[in-house]
């Protein structure tokens, strides 16, 4: 029976819906709440309170927009303990995994008020004497689809800037987490005092999800997308988006590597690699699923890296000490099992794990992996990994570059230079010399390359992402206009 019956947050009121999803425990399969499945027209009141909103919470200073953002950020402090009680239960998150996310979302809010205080603009010089200014300003409503496996961080990365900036939005998280990706933020902000539209959420259930999506998209008054997910989702929506010529940052898949060199120190490489590939079941866009070893110092690496990967645990994240729960549903345990079953008929080999027990995936390191196998190809997220063996640097940057995606990566020398010269030639958004691809921080610029997604998230750049910019003159040079006018 489920624990919770949730509403939405449309125009600064709860509401409901005839019907309801069941939002899932995945550790036991249990339902966690009930959930109001929106359609198209609960997504267009939303858009339309949110268009209300605009020009007041526009035309607001915009200071007091970061103190109710600093405001918010400390009511977001105070409730950690019990949120993170929530990622155990309603994302499947290990104790760990809910002690730095909670840390983690809540750094966002103070970084998101700051931003106000940049500049927002420059003085261009002018050849006919103007007083010429390049300002930016806010959209209008911007729509936010945030996905499930870092509910909190990836929500909130993808609204608080463009809200602090003077926009709106319509939030709508992912059918696996509405309440950690978008109610619980609505309850923080109503109890800060935020007006009423300035901020709306919406949940839906999988079947409702194509046309919700579309409104968020379509809908006239909508002028900016901000969406974290999956490639083939990103895709479609920026294709939308561009064809409605509206400004889109898509935050997508990756396939990322790791490139250990011969001169690498062995032990922090092999933790680097464990965390990056396996922390919350390797169920983060940046997760570590190539691991690059120069051919020197592979068997002892693999030795070192294996150890600590049998020393992970397995099981329901209500007990502290199982390190990876469960993937997310049943769909991510059958692509992992279809990946799995390719790559072991195609000859590659399991080094430790391989084991599926209906969502729960033990740690998993091929190796063998050929180009001609699901696992090469295609975004595993799930707690597994390939290795690989290079004979060189120019080896280990070929195959971390043999991919669509181009997310993050990883580079381990005792050579910063080295370190650097590699990172110059890897085709990635963002790269990390002596530590794990997933890296990131509010206020960095956080985006891919190729599939990987287009435009940036994080600090100024979100603020440049989701606003408008203008130039804009005065003249004062007595510019003239030709006699025959």
């Amino acid at each position: 029976m489920a624990k919770r019956q949730e509403r939405m947050y449309i125009g600064g009121e709860w509401t409901t819906t005839v019907d309801t999803f069941p939002d899932y425990n995945p550790s036991d399969g249990s339902v966690w709440a009930n959930m109001p499945d929106a359609g198209v027209a609960e997504t267009r009141a939303a858009i339309e309170a949110a268009h209300a909103a605009f020009p007041e919470w526009a035309a607001m200073p915009f200071n007091k927009r970061s103190h109710l953002m600093i405001k918010a950020g400390e009511i977001f402090e105070s409730r950690r303990a019990e949120i993170a009680e929530v990622i155990q239960n309603e994302g499947g998150g290990w104790f760990g995994k809910a002690m730095f996310e909670t840390g983690y979302t809540a750094e966002i809010f103070p970084a998101a008020a700051a931003a106000n205080y940049d500049s927002i603009g420059e003085v261009l010089p002018s050849e006919y004497g103007k007083l010429s200014m390049a300002v930016r300003r806010p959209m209008g409503v911007v729509s936010v689809i945030s996905p499930w496996n870092f509910p909190l961080i990836l929500s909130a990365r993808g609204f608080l800037f463009p809200l602090v900036a003077g926009n709106t939005i319509v939030l709508k998280p992912s059918e696996d987490t509405p309440y950690l990706g978008g109610l619980l933020f609505a309850e923080v902000f109503e109890e800060a005092g935020l007006p009423k539209g300035v901020l709306n959420v919406i949940t839906c259930s999988r079947d409702n999800v194509a046309a919700v999506g579309d409104e968020l998209i379509e809908n006239p008054h909508v002028k900016g997308v901000s969406f974290t997910g999956s490639t083939p989702v990103g895709r479609l929506i920026a294709a939308k988006a561009g064809a409605h010529l509206k400004k889109c940052c898509v935050e997508l898949g990756g396939k990322n590597s790791m490139i250990i060199c011969d001169d690498a120190d062995l032990e922090r490489s092999a933790q680097a690699a464990n965390f990056g590939a396996f922390m919350h079941q390797g169920q983060i866009c940046m997760s570590v699923e190539r691991v690059i070893v120069h051919e020197k110092i592979y068997d002892k690496f693999v030795k070192q890296f294996l150890e600590r990967v049998r020393k992970l645990k397995v099981g329901s994240t209500t007990e502290k000490e199982n390190v990876l729960g469960p993937v997310i549903n049943d769909r991510a345990a059958d692509r992992l099992q279809a990946q799995f079953d390719d790559a072991k008929a195609k000859g590659a080999k399991v080094l430790v794990g391989g084991e599926i027990d209906g969502r729960y995936v033990s740690p998993t390191v091929f190796s063998g992996v050929t180009p001609d196998m699901l696992m090469y190809q295609q975004e595993s997220f799930g707690p597994v990994c390939s290795i690989f063996k290079a004979r060189n640097d120019e080896e280990a940057i070929r195959i971390a570059n043999d991919s669509e995606y181009g997310l993050t990566a990883g580079v381990m020398t005792e050579d910063e230079g080295r370190g650097l010269a590699i990172v110059n030639q890897l085709d990635t958004g963002n790269c990390h010399v002596n530590c794990s691809p997933v890296n990131d921080e509010p206020h960095v610029p956080f985006g891919g390359f190729k599939a990987s997604g287009s435009g940036k998230h994080g600090g100024r750049w979100s603020m440049e992402t989701f606003t408008e910019t203008r130039w804009i003159t005065m003249e004062r040079g007595g510019r003239g206009f030709p006699p025959v006018f």
